[in-house]
Formats: structure tokens, C-alpha cells, sequence
């Protein structure tokens, strides 16, 4: 049986910013994989499919880890460090 997917729009509000990258669970955390581009509003965007279940993830905006401020939804690890949470 096929996993189910979702498709997920993300979005950070970073007008000032060089470069924005989606992280989280679903690439390894990795800064990396998933960078997001930029309209000319100043919102970057990443659309991802991910499969059903329980995501975290934060949005890395020139090199500072930051929380997605449009979902409130979050966790925090053992470690003390919090991230964003959605559930597909």
C-alpha cells in the first residue's frame, strides 16, 4: 500500500532577508535541502509533499533558526529547543 501524501505550502515573512531555508524533520534537519524563494512582497515560500503524520520543522533565515510565526502549534525537545509541529 502507497503512503499518503500531503501537499504543504510554508511560508516566512523575511522581506530584509538573503537567503531562507525550510528545515525539520522530513530532510534531516538539513539547511540545505529545502531553500524557499523570495516574492517580491518580501514572503519566501517552499511547497513540500510530505507524508501523513507528525512534522516539526523551522525555517533557518540567514543562518538564524527561527519558528514559523503563522502556526502557533509547537514542541518542545529534551534538549530545550522548540520547533513548529504540523500534523498531515
Amino acid at each position: 500500500m502507497a503512503v499518503q501524501r500531503k501537499r504543504v505550502v510554508f511560508t516566512c515573512e523575511a522581506p530584509e532577508a538573503k537567503n531562507v531555508s525550510l528545515t525539520g524533520s522530513f530532510n534531516n534537519w538539513s539547511k540545505s535541502a529545502d531553500p524557499m524563494k523570495r516574492n517580491r512582497e518580501g514572503t519566501w515560500t517552499k511547497i513540500k509533499v510530505l507524508p501523513r503524520g507528525t512534522h516539526e520543522y523551522k525555517f533557518v533565515v540567514d543562518g538564524e533558526w527561527i519558528l514559523d510565526t503563522h502556526n502557533h502549534t509547537t514542541t518542545t525537545r529534551c534538549d530545550g529547543t522548540v520547533n513548529n509541529v504540523i500534523e498531515l
